[in-house]
């Protein structure tokens, strides 16, 4: 029974990636410049730390099958938006940057099925 546990956790991580190098493609044929992946911390995981011209962008990937019960932005919650953005400030700390002098946002890139959104600004 756990090895089985394993191979989905390996499986669920290889999909994750797989969705998370689609998002960063084409966020960097939009002019965006990827700074970190995948930075953990204490509080979560922040997937992709990039710069849109001199704003520092936070991107949550996230990724659904299909919309049977919603749409892939749908599962960003307030819990997860609280640790992004923890996350983000403990990467922020890290790179000894003034929270309160740089500008930064948080964007989600979903994909539901075939369809993908970058939504900016998302929270």
């Amino acid at each position: 029974m756990a090895k089985i546990n394993l191979i989905q956790k390996a499986n669920k991580k290889q999909i994750g990636e797989h969705y998370e190098n689609i998002a960063c493609q084409y966020l960097l044929k939009q002019g965006l410049i990827l700074l970190a992946h995948n930075s953990q911390f204490r509080f979560g995981e922040l997937d992709l730390i990039m710069l849109d011209n001199k704003c520092l962008v936070f991107i949550e990937v996230r990724y659904r099958k299909n919309a049977n019960f919603g749409d892939a932005e749908m599962t960003v919650t307030l819990n997860k938006q609280n640790k992004i953005r923890q996350a983000a400030q403990q990467w922020m700390i890290a790179q000894n940057l003034n929270i309160e002098d740089t500008e930064f946002r948080f964007d989600v890139f979903a994909i539901t099925g075939n369809s993908q959104k970058w939504i900016i600004n998302a929270f």
